[in-house]
């Protein structure tokens, strides 16, 4: 924990409470950065799966033409409140998923995580839309973010926790 941010008498955010904050949460906020160096942050949602963060982007969106060039990211999630809830930030290196078992896995937690309003069908390297059945045209790419950093923010009693990998 750090004095720094944090209230006298806070205590650290423990990693379970961390964790499950990130398994939960619906939404994130993403960073990535453009090859002029610029930021481009946007909204996902995403997967958490043995100890990794898991999104996906098509080629031509922002995000993926980033990534093509530099994987840094980072990732946010938590509430908009002042003084209550947890705020999350993952930082990592996202890699594209190609393995057909893994992507696979991802797709099977994505539906169950959102009840089947992100239904993915699995491709060659790559995920596809679906409507019903019918499985649409262009490529869904998939990245695994396994953290390198991780801060908690609890708020209500200030403390800041950072875990390191």
């Amino acid at each position: 924990m750090d004095p720094r941010f944090s209230e006298d008498g806070a205590e650290p955010t423990s990693w379970v409470d961390t964790r499950d904050a990130i398994a939960s949460a619906e939404l994130f906020w993403i960073s990535t950065v453009r090859t002029d160096g610029r930021p481009h942050v946007t909204p996902l949602v995403a997967v958490w799966i043995d100890d990794s963060l898991f999104f996906t982007t098509g080629p031509e969106e922002q995000k993926g033409v980033n990534l093509s060039h530099n994987n840094h990211v980072t990732l946010t999630t938590g509430r908009n409140d002042w003084d209550k809830g947890l705020d999350v930030v993952v930082e990592g290196v996202a890699n594209r998923v190609k393995s057909q078992e893994e992507l696979v896995r991802v797709a099977e937690a994505w539906t169950h995580k959102w009840d089947g309003r992100w239904n993915y069908a699995v491709g060659i390297d790559c995920f596809h839309h679906r409507d019903g059945e019918k499985v649409l045209d262009g490529e869904v790419f998939v990245f695994k973010v396994t953290p390198q950093k991780v801060l908690a923010f609890t708020k209500g009693t200030f403390s800041h926790t950072r875990h390191q990998f």
